[in-house]
């Protein structure tokens, strides 16, 4: 049993990362899950310069997550198709709460913190049928579970919380599954990306009926009220269709593609897409490819960043932040690389923006 000295000192820690924020992780920018050449996994806290401030041990893989606005703490999704997500003090190194969906439904990969960081949102659908579902957790009272409301899609991959810190857009792949993972209707694929309110009132519904096979994955928001998506192609492989839109409500989206070899260089693959931390600019990274491709808010192409096995991505002053399955970071301006640090981690697909 824990001593009482012990337990007023983590009360008081407690209450220090409480009042302090993410102050008390040591005030990183940025978080990231990894793997260890050892197989552990960890959490890192990371700052702008590539320098890890924290580092929390998790028990399993985590693939992506959310960082809460004000408290030292985060949540971190397994793997898809995953069956369970972890709340993080990373201030304390600890894991508070353990996030199970509701037997029948698997957790996607993804949420999104809003109202002030009082609930929780996550990507979820039912095994039986594929059918999309944002789960609805108060975060502001131990994480419970509020309910669920419908994506309006298949296989919901990302939810994020657009700007006005109301509407939600989902990314929905549109894709049947077995066991979660392998694809069942490719013929008859129906991705979208949709705009709900917390509520599951459908707003806006935006199909691609002509790229069906492109699964819509994950989603970053401009300026303008753009709205970025980026996606992975599962039709033919000796084709090459564009893997990035951008898409302003009321209006038709805008696809974008780079120039021939270019654009194959992406192997139909998209990890992750960002704006740059000017606004200025949309990036999508393929793993595969081992490439980051840099575009314009009106769609045109500015050109490509070769690095081995690109994984996240996110926003930095002037340009983006980028990691690698060898544990490296590196900042990206102007379309011009510059390494900043490498780390022990084989960092897994996505950075998370606090």
């Amino acid at each position: 049993m824990p001593s009482r000295r012990l337990f007023l000192a983590t009360l008081a820690a407690s209450a220090s990362g409480a009042s302090l924020g993410w102050a008390a992780a040591g005030a990183p920018r940025f978080l990231a899950a990894a793997r260890l050449e050892d197989g552990t996994f960890d959490l890192v806290g990371l700052r702008g310069t590539g320098e890890a401030v924290f580092r929390v041990p998790l028990p399993a893989r985590g693939h992506a997550g959310a960082g809460h606005p004000v408290r030292p703490e985060a949540v971190v999704f397994g793997r898809r198709p995953g069956t369970f997500a972890l709340v993080v003090d990373c201030a304390l190194g600890a894991v508070m709460h353990e996030l199970a969906p509701p037997e029948g439904s698997v957790f996607n990969g993804h949420g999104s913190y809003l109202d002030g960081g009082r609930l929780l949102i996550t990507a979820e659908q039912r095994t039986a049928d594929s059918e999309g579902r944002l789960g609805i957790w108060d975060a502001a009272h131990g994480y419970a579970r509020l309910g669920e409301v419908p994506t309006h899609g298949l296989g919901p991959h990302e939810a994020r919380v657009m700007p006005d810190g109301v509407t939600i857009a989902v990314a929905n792949g549109g894709v049947s599954t077995e066991d979660g993972r392998e694809m069942l209707n490719i013929a008859t694929m129906e991705p979208n990306l949709a705009y709900l309110t917390l509520t599951g009132g459908l707003e806006e519904i935006v199909e691609l009926p002509e790229l069906r096979q492109n699964s819509i994955r994950h989603l970053a928001f401009a300026a303008g009220g753009v709205t970025a998506f980026a996606m992975q192609w599962v039709g033919a492989e000796d084709e090459a269709p564009p893997l990035l839109g951008l898409h302003r409500r009321g209006e038709a989206p805008v696809l974008c593609a780079a120039p021939g070899a270019e654009q194959l260089g992406l192997h139909n693959y998209t990890g992750t897409v960002s704006t740059s931390g000017d606004g200025r600019e949309v990036g999508i990274t393929s793993t595969p490819g081992g490439v980051l491709h840099r575009f314009a808010l009106d769609g045109s192409f500015l050109g490509a960043v070769a690095r081995g096995r690109l994984m996240g991505l996110a926003p930095l002053p002037g340009g983006f932040l980028t990691t690698d399955e060898q544990g490296g970071l590196m900042a990206v301006e102007g379309g011009v690389a510059r390494p900043l640090a490498k780390h022990p981690e084989f960092w897994d697909n996505h950075l998370i923006t606090l």
